[in-house]
């Protein structure tokens, strides 16, 4: 089944908010892993901004579409940097 991919503009409100939600929640689980690893700043700068995040998503009309649009760039930028990171190799 092919989805077409919308944008924020042509989204609901509903389907704004779960969107933000669900990078939120993706930088928050990153935060975790990164906690577990000892990268206090990739914790500080996630949560910072999945709270920033989750604070805009009570406020997603069409006037605030653009900042809610570039926090979520950011956020899965974030997420996507985590994950693709160089690791430390370790001997066993």
């Amino acid at each position: 089944m092919h989805v077409m991919s919308r944008t924020l503009t042509e989204m609901t409100l509903v389907e704004r908010s779960s969107l933000l939600d669900t990078v939120a929640d993706a930088l928050e689980a990153s935060a975790d892993e990164a906690k577990e690893e000892g990268d206090a700043t990739f914790v500080n700068n996630s949560l910072c901004v999945a709270n920033t995040i989750r604070g805009m998503s009570v406020n997603l009309y069409p006037d605030n579409l653009a900042v809610a649009e570039l926090l979520l760039e950011q956020g899965m930028m974030l997420v996507h940097a985590y994950s693709n990171r160089s690791r430390p190799k370790t001997l066993n």
